[in-house]
């Protein structure tokens, strides 16, 4: 059935008869190792899966190996991909492209941001002013990458997650955590919010992914954290903000008179801001990037291509080449659009547990827990143009103009999350194209 048919058909299944049947058909979570019976992410990881892993969504993402429904017509998986797990999903149905080794739980580094994000985002509106005193930033782990935050200096919280989107800053994590009752409570809402998100191979031990005893993730987990922040306006338009402004010391000036410049901090995810050896991929929109001595190279990204809107997240390649992690996961992305419509999944990004059906025609703020409507968030003031470059198809990549299509609203924690809808993601045409 061509996908315009399918598009349309789905759009008009909005009565609560098929809500309900959405939100019933939500596969029982089934409960993953606790983290004791993993390696701990400061000793040296296995490099064998085990035999036996979570089955969230769906018993074939439970078992090792490369998960894939190969048939007439579905382009072969690209064989130069060395990472211990990934995974390829439709952002917006949730599908399971294909994957392996998707529930290993292992280190995650900084891609355990997405969920320090999606956790805090909807605490503090992004004018709130904070001044920075030295117990706000104990703790911190040596080597911990920092955006180069100061005692004694005031930062707006939208500063503070420019910070930590763009410069994947420690310091940004630890000034935030401490406004929220400090880095243990945050813990301990991080897990909180992992459990609601039936990511189950997840436990956090330090909110800023540094490498802790016990604390693991997986590729599952990863997409979930992503699939949920991308849906919050916010979370969005800074996870696609190339490069911006940020605070710099106050200092005297030439008259005496104090003088507070900024610098300019970059994107370190490479998909979306460039490197020597990768070019920005067309169609990317965030999401974030990782690494660490015992977690490697990890990444999690978004892109879109011909109205199609995949999730692909790598953990650990075992390549040693610079910027692999980017490598891989572009291959995986040019094969998720190109199988895209011709491969059956193997399993589903589920839903949150505590999911509730929202009511017909619901409009959702679009601010942070919310869905969004495509208009300009609060990253961009000050920023430079967020998202990527156009798709390769000629088409402007996720841009405002995605309108939001049929499908099963469902509420979540105060805001909405959507299955089956299309996003409202940030404009990829306002940025230069790369060749």
């Amino acid at each position: 059935m061509p996908a315009p048919k399918k598009t349309a058909r789905r759009s008009l299944l909005v009565t609560s008869a098929v809500l309900s049947s959405l939100a019933l058909a939500a596969p029982v979570a089934v409960a993953a190792p606790k983290p004791s019976d993993s390696p701990s992410a400061s000793a040296t990881p296995s490099a064998t899966p085990p035999a036996s892993m979570s089955s969230v969504g769906g018993a074939r993402l439970g078992r090792p190996g490369t998960q894939v429904n190969l048939a007439s017509g579905v382009p072969v998986l690209p064989k130069d991909v060395s990472a211990r797990s990934w995974i390829v999903a439709d952002a917006e149905s949730g599908d399971v492209l294909a994957a392996h080794n998707a529930h290993w739980r292992l280190a995650p580094a900084s891609t355990l941001k997405m969920l320090f994000a999606d956790t805090l985002l909807p605490k503090f509106p992004s004018d709130t002013k904070h001044e920075v005193v030295p117990a706000d930033l104990a703790g911190i782990g040596a080597g911990s990458s920092m955006v180069g935050i100061k005692e004694e200096e005031t930062y707006t919280v939208h500063d503070l997650w420019l910070g930590v989107f763009l410069r994947s800053g420690n310091d940004a994590v630890h000034v935030l955590s401490a406004m929220n009752k400090g880095v243990e409570n945050t813990v301990k809402e991080m897990n909180e919010h992992a459990e609601e998100l039936q990511a189950l191979d997840t436990h956090v031990v330090s909110p800023d992914g540094y490498d802790a005893e016990g604390q693991v993730s997986s590729a599952y987990d990863l997409t979930l954290f992503a699939r949920s922040g991308m849906q919050k306006k916010d979370f969005r338009e800074y996870a696609s903000t190339v490069s911006a402004k940020f605070p710099g010391q106050t200092k005297k000036g030439k008259k005496g008179k104090k003088v507070r410049e900024s610098f300019e901090i970059q994107n370190t995810n490479r998909l979306l801001a460039g490197d020597s050896d990768v070019p920005v991929y067309a169609g990317i929109a965030g999401v974030k990037n990782g690494n660490t001595t015992n977690a490697g190279a990890t990444f999690t990204g978004v892109a879109e291509r011909g109205g199609k809107v995949l999730l692909v997240t790598v953990m650990k390649p075992e390549k040693p080449e610079h910027n692999e992690v980017y490598k891989e996961t572009a291959r995986l992305f040019d094969w998720g659009f190109k199988a895209a419509g011709k491969v059956q999944p193997v399993g589903e990004l589920v839903p949150p547990k505590g999911a509730a059906q929202a009511k017909p025609g619901a409009n959702p703020s679009g601010e942070a827990g919310g869905s969004g409507d495509g208009g300009s968030g609060t990253a961009g003031t000050g920023s430079k143009p967020v998202a990527g470059a156009p798709a390769a198809d000629g088409s402007s990549g996720i841009g405002t103009a995605l309108g939001i299509t049929g499908g099963a609203l469902v509420l979540l924690a105060g805001g909405a999350f959507l299955v089956n809808r299309r996003w409202p993601l940030p404009d990829l045409v306002r940025r230069r194209t790369r060749p």
